[in-house]
């Protein structure tokens, strides 16, 4: 079952950053998930970006291919990935492209004769986004009663790491059809920090589910806003607050018609330490996790996701 949900608009230029650290807060505390508008994301961009999303995964498979992911950058096809690991049923029906950090020399790019302007469009896309979420993450810090700086003090922002996860669905006309019920990206929760997804704007099929551990699970719609991003928490938040900010669940159905989005991914420096915060602990809630170190947490998880 599944009901729309209103989920909370956090407006990342308003001046009363108390006001809006508290409005993260409780929307942190309820949903794990929030719009954020005015992030300096400009339309143009995002518009260029979803243009050449699309003409990359047009190309023969066999072309895209030759881009097959390593290192986590690269391409991943239909059904290589599967982010609920206890499905029996083939991976997702999605493909994906995976862009890093831009300095580390790490990044697979399609040649620039075949796509013009491809590369410095997810670069400076790539800029832009990580901006916007190093000043979420000041808020972020804000309404956790830390300093707004506290993310840079930690390490965490010494070379944080941002993936952007170019993603298409393809319609439900264009695949197989299975008995077995595939769904576009299975269940899951993400693993990192913060995840800002935009997406083209056709009637999404993104669902949350609050309750983690609840069964029967509810199911709540996650409807798009032109030009703002949806943003969650990850599981690594979660882990730093002790569970008080939440990692929701979250699935996209397959969509009709073709679809696609855009995830930004934007996790701590590898070599930061992850443990408890102390505004998040108590005699009565003690720590529940070990510290531990963010590159080793990643890993861990980013091996469980793929199809072997």
């Amino acid at each position: 079952m599944s009901n729309a949900l209103q989920l909370p608009i956090i407006d990342l230029a308003s001046p009363d950053r108390f006001s809006t650290a508290n409005s993260i807060r409780q929307a942190c505390i309820d949903h794990g998930f929030f719009y954020l508008v005015n992030h300096g994301v400009d339309e143009e961009l995002v518009k260029k970006v979803f243009e050449q999303s699309s003409n990359f995964f047009s190309f023969p498979i066999e072309e895209k291919m030759k881009l097959a992911i390593k290192n986590h950058r690269g391409y991943t096809a239909l059904y290589a990935e599967k982010l609920d690991t206890t499905l029996t049923t083939k991976g997702d029906s999605k493909e994906t492209f995976y862009v890093g950090p831009l300095a580390d020399g790490l990044n697979q790019w399609p040649l620039e004769e075949d796509l013009p302007s491809w590369r410095s469009t997810m670069e400076t896309y790539h800029q832009k986004v990580l901006s916007a979420g190093t000043k979420l993450l000041s808020l972020i810090a804000l309404s956790l009663k830390l300093d707004e700086d506290f993310f840079g003090k930690v390490g965490a922002l010494n070379e944080p790491l941002g993936f952007i996860r170019l993603l298409h669905y393809p319609g439900s006309g264009d695949l197989d059809s299975s008995s077995e019920e595939v769904y576009g990206a299975s269940a899951h929760s993400d693993y990192g920090m913060i995840t800002l997804l935009m997406t083209d704007g056709v009637p999404g099929l993104q669902q949350i589910c609050r309750e983690k551990s609840k069964q029967p699970q509810v199911w709540e719609d996650v409807p798009s806003i032109s030009g703002a991003f949806v943003v969650n928490i990850g599981d690594m938040l979660e882990r730093w607050t002790n569970c008080l900010f939440r990692s929701t669940l979250h699935r996209v159905l397959p969509p009709r018609q073709e679809r696609y989005s855009v995830a930004s991914f934007m996790e701590p420096s590898k070599d930061c330490i992850v443990e408890c915060l102390g505004s998040c602990c108590s005699e009565a809630c003690p720590p529940r996790f070990p510290p531990i170190k963010a590159s080793d947490y990643l890993e861990e998880r980013l091996r469980l996701t793929y199809v072997k």
